[in-house]
C-alpha cells in the first residue's frame, strides 16, 4: 500500500512537474514570438522615433480672417489633426464603448477579449483595442489574408503595447480618429465631421458622433450617402453600445435611436467649396513661397503633405456674401445675353461685328489651347488626329445655369462644347481694406469647376473709364483743380505729335454729342464725359499720368499717349482694387495681401506678413478725388445704387438682381465701359472697404449688342450693390457707413456751393446755372 502510494505521489509530480514545462515552454515560446516580431523577424518593425514620431501626410489648410476652413490643399491624404481637447466627449465614449469597452483598463491588449476571441474562433467578435487599431493604421496597413495574419496579429500587439509605452490614452485616441480614412477624401476625424455635417468634431451631436463611430467599422461598407438603412442601423448599434456602459440613459438610447440621420455633405475638394479661385491663387504663390523659404535643412516644404496654416486675409462672411452676390447676377444677366443672341437673332452667335474667317480663327486658337489637345499631344498624336477628335461626339458634363448643380450631362463634339462656353459671360471680383491691404474676398470667375481661369489676377482688360480718376488725380495734384472747378464740353482735338501721339486725337463722348456747356469736373467725372478728359490729359500730359498710376499699382504697360485718359490699357481687378485703395486710404498706397502668416504643424511661425506701403497724393488730393467719386453715385452713372429706375430704365429692371439698393451712406465710386460694350467695370469705396467688379465675354468679341446692357452701370455695378447690402445687413462686419475723412486745413475747395453762390452773382437767371452744370 506504501508502494501504491509513492507511486500515485511520484506520478502527480510527474504532471506537476510536466504542467511547469509546458507553462514554462508555452511562456518562452511567447515571449521568444514577442521578442524575434520587436527585432523585426516577421517584417520591418518601427523604430523609437518613429513611434515618438508617426509620419502621416497633413494638408495644407486655408485658414480666413474670421477663423474658419475656407479649404486644404492635398493630394491623397485630406488630414488636418485635432487635439484630444478638442474632441466632444459623446464623440470619445461612443468610441470606448463601441470599439474597446476595456480600453482605460487595459496597456494596449484586452487579454479578456483576446482569450475570447480565441475560444469562440472570433465568432463573438475580434479582440482588436483601438491600441491595435492605431498600430495596424500606422505601421502594419491592410489585414493580410494569407498565413501572414498570424504574424500580423503579433506584430499589431508588439506595437499596440509601444505605443501605450510612448503615448497617454488620450493621445492614443486622438491619433487613432485623426488617422482613420471616413472615404470621400474625410481623412481624419476634423475632415469627416466638415464633409458629412458640415462642422468641427466640438459641435457634433452625439447622434452625429454614432455615425462617424460607427463607420470605423468599415467607412466603405458603412457609407451614410450609398448605405442609409445599413449605416442608420449601425449607428442605432452605437448608441446601444454606448447605454449598455452607461454613456447615456436607456431613455436617451431610445429617443437618438427614433432619430433621422441629418446628413450634410460638404465635399471637400480643390474645385469645390468657399473662395475656389482664392485657393488656387494661393497654391500658385505657395509654390513660390516654398521655392524662396527652405527648411533649415535645406529641403522644401511640401505643400501638400506637411500640414502647413496658411493664415489668410480672407473674411469668410464677406466671401460668402461676394459668391452669392455673383451667381445671382450672373445667372440673371447670362439669361438676357442668351435672349439676345440666338441664332435667329444673331447668326454668328455668340459672337458680333466678326466675319467667319474671324470666329474660325478663334475657334482654331481655343482647340489648340484646350486639356484635350495638350494631353492628346503629349501621347504622341499626329495633329490630323487630334483635330478629328474635335469633331466627334462625345458624352461630357458642362455648365449650365439652369440647374440646381450648374450642371448638365449631354452629348456634343468637343467643338461645339468650345463655342458653348464662348456663349458664357465672365467675371471678377475683389474686395480689399485699404487702410491694411488685407484682400476680404475673391472671386474670380461664376464656377471654378468649369472656368478654371481667375479673372481677379490671371486676366486683364481694358479698364475703360475705370482709369479717368488717374488723369483727374494728376490734375488736381499738379495744377490744384477743384472738383468745383469747370470745363467746356466741346469737342476737344489734340495737335498731331504733342505728348507723343503720331496724329490729331479728337475722343467723342459716348453718346456722340457735345453739350456746349461749362461742366464742372465733378459733374463730368460723375457723366464720364470724355472731352472733359481729354482737355485734363492735355494739360498734365501723359507721362504724369502714368507716373501717378505707376505709384499707386498699376505695373501693366500703360503707353505714354493722349488715348490711355479714356482707359484704353489693360488692367486686372487685383491692381484696379489696389490703386483705389489709394484714395479711400488718404493718399497712401497699400498693396493688396492676402496672406498674413504661416505656421508649419507644431505651430511654428515660418513668415509674417509686412506691409508695403507708399506715399502717393496728399491728403487733400485724396479727399478731393474721393469727393469727386461721390458724385458718381449722388447724381451720375452710380446713382442707381441710391435711386429708383426711372419709367425708361424700367426695360432692363429684371436683370439688376437685388434692386433697389437704396444705399444711404457716402459712397464714392466710377463705372467703366469699353468700346462696343466689350467690357464693364464698377469701383466703388466706402471708408473701410474697396471693391472692384468686371464683367465680359471670354473674347472681346462676345459682347451686348446696346449700351442698355452692355454698360458697367449694368454689368458690373449690380454685384456691387447686391454685395454691400448683404454685407451691411452683418454689423459684425464693421462695413462703414460713415463719411470719408476730410483732412485739417483742406486745401482744395470740395463744397461747390461756394462756387455755386460766387457764380450767381455773376448770371443773370437761374437758368444759366444749369448750363454750366450744377
Amino acid at each position: 500500500m506504501a508502494k501504491a502510494k509513492q507511486k500515485k505521489q511520484k506520478g502527480f509530480f510527474t504532471y506537476i512537474k510536466w504542467f511547469w514545462i509546458l507553462f514554462g515552454s508555452g511562456l518562452f515560446l511567447i515571449i521568444l514570438v514577442f521578442l524575434l516580431a520587436s527585432w523585426g523577424a516577421f517584417g520591418e518593425m518601427p523604430t523609437f522615433e518613429r513611434l515618438e514620431n508617426p509620419q502621416t501626410n497633413l494638408a495644407t489648410e486655408f485658414i480666413s480672417s474670421d477663423g474658419q476652413t475656407l479649404g486644404k490643399l492635398y493630394l491623397d491624404d485630406n488630414r488636418t489633426p485635432v487635439s484630444y481637447k478638442k474632441l466632444p466627449e459623446n464623440l470619445v465614449n461612443a468610441l470606448v464603448a463601441t470599439e474597446d469597452a476595456r480600453y482605460y483598463s487595459h496597456s494596449g491588449i484586452d487579454a479578456r477579449g483576446t482569450i475570447r476571441a480565441f475560444a469562440y474562433l472570433g465568432s463573438k467578435g475580434g479582440a482588436s483595442t483601438i491600441s491595435q487599431q492605431l498600430a495596424r493604421q500606422l505601421f502594419v496597413g491592410i489585414r493580410a489574408k494569407d498565413w501572414t495574419k498570424y504574424t500580423q496579429k503579433i506584430k499589431e500587439w508588439v506595437i499596440a503595447i509601444r505605443l501605450e509605452r510612448n503615448y497617454t490614452k488620450e493621445e492614443i485616441i486622438a491619433m487613432y480618429l485623426n488617422i482613420y480614412d471616413f472615404g470621400y477624401a474625410a481623412d481624419g476625424i476634423r475632415s469627416a465631421a466638415r464633409i458629412y455635417f458640415g462642422k468641427e468634431p466640438a459641435e457634433l451631436k452625439i447622434e452625429e458622433s454614432a455615425v462617424l463611430v460607427g463607420m470605423l467599422k468599415n467607412s466603405s461598407l458603412y457609407n451614410p450617402l450609398r448605405r442609409e438603412e445599413l449605416v442608420l442601423n449601425r449607428r442605432n448599434t452605437v448608441l446601444g453600445q454606448m447605454a449598455k456602459y452607461g454613456y447615456i440613459t436607456e431613455m436617451e438610447k431610445d429617443s437618438l435611436q427614433k432619430l433621422k440621420m441629418d446628413i450634410n455633405f460638404n465635399p471637400e475638394s480643390h474645385r469645390e467649396g468657399l473662395a475656389t479661385y482664392f485657393r488656387m491663387y494661393m497654391q500658385r504663390w505657395l509654390n513660390k513661397w516654398v521655392k524662396e523659404n527652405p527648411k533649415p535643412d535645406g529641403e522644401k516644404y511640401n505643400i501638400y503633405l506637411d500640414g502647413l496654416k496658411i493664415y489668410t486675409t480672407i473674411d469668410s462672411r464677406m466671401q460668402k456674401n461676394a459668391e452669392d452676390a455673383v451667381q445671382a447676377h450672373m445667372k440673371n444677366l447670362q439669361a438676357e445675353f442668351f435672349h439676345q443672341n440666338t441664332l435667329k437673332r444673331n447668326p454668328t452667335a455668340p459672337f458680333l461685328d466678326l466675319t467667319k474667317g474671324a470666329i474660325d480663327t478663334i475657334m482654331r486658337r481655343a482647340m489648340k489651347q484646350s486639356d484635350r489637345w495638350r494631353s492628346m499631344a503629349k501621347e504622341g498624336k499626329t495633329e490630323k488626329e487630334i483635330k478629328d477628335s474635335f469633331h466627334k461626339k462625345t458624352e461630357m458634363t458642362v455648365f449650365d445655369w439652369n440647374s440646381d448643380s450648374y450642371e448638365k450631362d449631354t452629348i456634343m463634339t468637343p467643338m461645339d462644347s468650345i463655342r458653348y462656353y464662348k456663349t458664357f459671360l465672365r467675371t471678377a471680383m475683389m474686395s480689399m481694406e485699404p487702410q491694411t491691404g488685407h484682400v476680404k474676398a475673391w472671386v474670380g470667375g461664376v464656377d471654378y469647376k468649369h472656368f478654371q481661369y481667375d479673372n481677379v489676377n490671371q486676366g486683364a482688360r481694358q479698364a475703360g473709364s475705370t482709369f479717368k480718376p488717374f488723369v483727374y488725380a494728376a490734375a488736381i495734384d499738379q495744377l490744384r483743380y477743384s472738383p468745383c472747378d469747370s470745363l467746356p464740353d466741346n469737342q476737344y482735338c489734340i495737335e498731331p505729335l504733342k505728348h507723343g501721339n503720331p496724329e490729331a486725337w479728337c475722343p467723342k463722348n459716348s453718346n456722340g454729342k457735345y453739350s456746349g456747356e461749362d461742366l464742372t469736373l465733378k459733374n463730368a467725372l460723375a457723366n464720364s464725359v470724355n472731352t472733359v478728359t481729354a482737355q485734363l490729359i492735355d494739360k498734365v500730359g501723359p507721362r504724369s499720368v502714368v507716373a501717378i498710376a505707376r505709384n499707386m499699382g498699376l505695373t501693366r504697360e500703360i503707353p505714354e499717349v493722349p488715348s490711355i485718359a479714356l482707359g484704353t490699357p489693360d488692367f486686372n481687378v487685383f491692381e484696379m482694387v489696389g490703386a483705389y485703395g489709394t484714395f479711400a486710404n488718404q493718399g497712401v498706397y497699400v498693396k493688396p495681401v492676402t496672406v498674413t502668416r504661416i505656421e508649419d504643424k507644431n505651430g511654428t511661425v515660418l513668415y509674417e506678413y509686412v506691409p508695403e506701403t507708399k506715399d502717393v497724393l496728399s491728403k487733400d488730393v485724396a479727399y478731393a478725388m474721393v469727393n469727386l467719386m461721390e458724385g458718381v453715385t449722388q447724381y451720375g452713372s452710380g446713382g442707381r445704387l441710391r435711386h429708383s429706375f426711372a419709367k425708361e430704365q424700367t426695360v432692363y429692371k429684371e436683370i439688376i438682381t437685388g434692386y433697389p439698393y437704396e444705399l444711404t451712406n457716402p459712397i464714392a465710386g466710377k463705372t467703366g465701359t469699353t468700346q462696343n460694350q466689350s467690357d464693364g467695370w464698377f469701383m466703388g469705396m466706402v471708408p473701410n472697404l474697396v471693391t472692384g467688379v468686371w464683367v465680359g465675354g471670354d473674347n472681346r468679341s462676345v459682347h451686348f449688342s446696346s449700351l442698355t446692357y452692355g454698360q458697367g452701370a449694368s454689368m458690373a455695378l449690380p454685384i456691387w450693390g447686391l454685395y454691400m447690402k448683404k454685407n451691411y445687413e452683418n454689423e459684425e462686419l464693421g462695413i462703414s457707413k460713415d463719411a470719408f475723412e476730410e483732412p485739417e486745413n483742406m486745401s482744395i475747395n470740395v463744397d461747390c456751393t461756394k462756387a455755386l453762390k460766387k457764380l450767381k452773382e455773376e448770371l443773370d437767371t437761374e437758368d444759366d446755372l444749369e448750363d454750366v452744370g450744377f
